[in-house]
């Protein structure tokens, strides 16, 4: 929606720079309200203008901080277990002390030991499990385990107690033992030694949030018998010793991740010669049916053989070395409070992005509907089109051009407005040619000047004080009384039946104000391409949609023409926002205004030509824009004409222009999400997805405007970059509109590039 840069920033003495103060002003209208004058902001002002514009940026950065942090812890917890990418195959064991790799599942590498390596107790079997807790196949194994009054051992995945702590508190609550099998299930060769710590340190917490214990009991995935280790590995076990941890590794493996059948997984778990023996099973990670089935079976077959089951650290065999196990211990409180906080925070990061993947689920069904909505009364609004209308207008108009500081194009957007094909007829049937108002508003440039030295015929020149573009119009509009008055801003050009175009709506009488078609002028550049792929599919489609629904948000400041008995009943042009133009259209819509859009009358605008250029402009646009809306939220519980635009214009753009938005950024950090953590092929191909929807929108806007398509190259780019720009300054727009801070007018700089592109 394209609107003009006109600050409000007066002389201390109310006279305008380079000007007579004592030049005769144009009478007051008391139909047309002239606006506030602004007392000249101090810099005080300014630097505390400054300081809470700047406040607000970091906000930005922090929100974004934060959803990257969320987003990032659950994906750690919530990481694929047991799919890494890479597992380590054993290899030479030439370092390994031959007392490790002959010795038992019990490796005590904690005070600079090297050598300490523990069997079980003979006729000892320690049942130990891998990979969960499950909430389904952990709950059944505990029920055998119960049945048979048998302990166990469960080396635990950090994420997956975090997804569900309270099967952990009811391993330990039931007497079993708990131990750390890391927090994602990688192989801890493949990954860094910090990495390797948080695995194990983040676990710990886990474990001490969900039973208020500690475990120096470790176990490494994909890790086997003590006769597998090897070079690599044992730094990596000397390591975790030095942390504390003491290493586990199995005696005998049931195989039952490979689900050989029940008979094979007993047979398999079963020690020779009556040795005690670390058996080791899962309890997660996928079926466990068989491991259920297998423990009902082999548990009363090893007592029968004359064994006892008991957990770990009580079966391990110290002989006569003066080494004990202190194997659990209860958490200090700094240790609860990091524990808990470690579950709490990966809950609400479940929780977060849960919530968040519901919501892109929504945004998606909307933003398709909205396109498919869009389209339809698309569709409607060309078959209205066709009829054409009833007769042609011959009314009077004025083109009033408030203008402050437009040296650069002002003399090219004049001369484009003298040669107007159109020609009203008074009342007498004479002809009377367009009319031209210049409202200099306090320029400190040569604008005035140089408009006056064109020496064009029926352009008149008026110079106030600076009080804002509302103020302008308002004077502009008051002298004159043209029932038609188009409001153009200082740097666009009009196209020789631009006028002509405008007035032809205002055959039906219930036509209030008629949006035209702003082009962009300045499109050579990549950013210009991007304004104007945006410009184009805002216009060509929305403003017809909007136009069917009877809620046109705006009509553009740079091209519009509005019924003086409409303007009238509005009060003028208000200041009461920084988007009066939305403002305006929003009241004459309430008053039962039909605010059409004609796509005929085009007029070429500049555009900002810098990314700080446009991000400033966006940032008052769409604080203005949510101004005029809640300033018009009476409207919703109104009768008649207001009460249908509260009830539907309001809403609609509420949904679709602020919040729809807000969220859209969602998808673009899910999908990197998406391709970091989930399914790269699903991500890729449903981002590809939700561009070639938009693309067909654009590509029928295009088409509509019979703009030459070949500008759409930039539409990808378009998405991934300039979009995230939008996503910013919304977001900053609503922060300011929250905070209740004032946004100040801030003038962008001009440079006549707009050129007119032939048909």
């Amino acid at each position: 929606m394209p609107r003009s840069d006109h600050p409000q920033d007066p002389t201390t003495d109310g006279s305008t720079p380079g000007t007579d103060s004592g030049e005769p002003r144009p009478p007051a209208a008391t139909r047309f309200r002239r606006g506030k004058r602004h007392r000249k902001p101090s810099p005080h002002d300014r630097q505390r203008g400054e300081r809470k514009n700047r406040g607000r940026v970091p906000l930005v950065i922090i929100l974004l901080v934060f959803l990257c942090a969320i987003l990032f812890l659950n994906a750690v917890a919530t990481a694929s277990v047991g799919a890494s990418s890479t597992v380590h195959e054993a290899g030479s064991s030439d370092d390994v002390p031959h007392q490790i790799t002959d010795g038992g599942p019990v490796i005590d590498t904690t005070q600079g030991r090297t050598t300490s390596s523990f069997r079980m107790k003979e006729k000892t079997i320690a049942l130990t499990f891998d990979d969960g807790p499950d909430p389904r196949w952990t709950a059944k194994i505990l029920d055998v385990l119960n049945k048979h009054d048998v302990p166990g051992t469960f080396f635990m995945i950090g994420a997956r107690i975090a997804e569900d702590p309270e099967m952990t508190r009811r391993v330990h609550r039931e007497g079993n033992e708990i131990g750390i099998h890391t927090f994602t299930h990688s192989d801890m060769s493949t990954i860094p030694a910090w990495e390797r710590r948080l695995q194990y340190s983040a676990t710990q917490m886990a474990v001490v949030g969900a039973t208020g214990d500690t475990t120096s009991l470790l176990r490494f995935p994909y890790s086997s018998t003590a006769d597998a280790i090897d070079n690599t590995y044992w730094p990596i076990i000397k390591e975790a010793g030095e942390l504390g941890y003491v290493t586990v590794v199995a005696d005998v493996d049931g195989e039952d991740w490979a689900r050989p059948g029940v008979k094979q997984i007993v047979e398999n778990a079963t020690p020779e010669d009556g040795r005690g023996a670390t058996v080791l099973m899962h309890d997660a990670g996928g079926n466990r049916a068989e491991t259920v089935a297998a423990l009902e079976i082999y548990i009363p077959k090893m007592r029968k053989l004359g064994y006892t089951f008991t957990t770990l650290s009580e079966g391990i065999d110290f002989g006569d070395t003066n080494v004990t196990a202190t194997v659990h211990r209860a958490a200090t409180g700094s240790e609860l409070l990091r524990g808990r906080a470690v579950l709490y925070g990966i809950w609400l990061a479940h929780q977060f992005v849960l919530w968040c993947t519901v919501l892109i689920l929504v945004v998606g069904v909307l933003t398709i509907g909205r396109l498919a909505l869009m389209l339809l009364l698309t569709v409607r609004h060309l078959i209205k089109r066709r009829k054409g209308y009833p007769t042609p207008v011959t009314l009077p108009v004025t083109v009033v051009v408030p203008a402050y500081n437009e040296s650069a194009g002002i003399e090219a957007a004049v001369r484009s407005l003298v040669a107007s094909d159109y020609v009203g007829r008074d009342a007498d049937g004479n002809q009377v040619p367009v009319k031209v108002v210049v409202v200099d508003d306090g320029s400190t440039d040569r604008t005035a000047d140089l408009v006056e030295a064109l020496g064009l015929p029926n352009v008149k020149v008026i110079r106030v004080a600076n009080g804002g573009k509302a103020r302008a119009l308002n004077i502009g509009t008051a002298e004159t009384d043209c029932p038609i008055v188009v409001m153009v801003d200082g740097d666009t050009l009009f196209e020789p039946g631009s006028v002509s175009a405008l007035t032809r709506p205002f055959a039906d009488p219930s036509v209030g104000a008629v949006a035209g078609n702003v082009k962009v002028g300045n499109r050579r550049s990549l950013l210009g391409r991007w304004q104007h792929i945006e410009y184009v599919t805002g216009f060509a489609v929305d403003r017809r949609a909007y136009e069917i629904m009877r809620c046109m948000p705006t009509v553009p400041g740079a091209i519009g023409a509005f019924r003086r008995e409409a303007l009238e009943q509005a009060g003028g042009v208000s200041d009461d926002t920084l988007a009066e133009d939305t403002d305006l259209t929003m009241a004459l819509s309430r008053a039962g205004w039909h605010v059409v859009y004609q796509e005929e009358a085009r007029a070429w605008t500049e555009t900002p030509a810098t990314i700080g250029q446009l991000a400033t402009q966006r940032y008052r646009w769409t604080y203005g824009t949510m101004q005029a809306m809640w300033k018009h939220r009476g409207a919703f519980l109104d009768r008649g004409p207001s009460g249908r635009f509260g009830r539907i214009g309001l809403p609609f753009l509420a949904l679709f222009g602020v919040v729809l938005p807000l969220l859209a950024p969602l998808i673009d950090i899910f999908l990197i999400y998406g391709l970091l953590y989930y399914d790269t092929t699903l991500t890729v191909l449903g981002w590809l997805g939700m561009l070639a929807v938009q693309l067909v929108i654009a590509v029928v806007a295009f088409r509509l405007d019979k703009e030459p398509l070949w500008p759409l190259w930039a539409f990808p780019l378009q998405q991934i970059v300039y979009r995230q720009l939008m996503y910013v300054v919304l977001i900053q727009s609503v922060t300011t509109a929250l905070t209740g801070a004032r946004l100040r007018w801030q003038k962008l700089r001009r440079t006549g590039d707009v050129q007119t592109v032939p048909r």
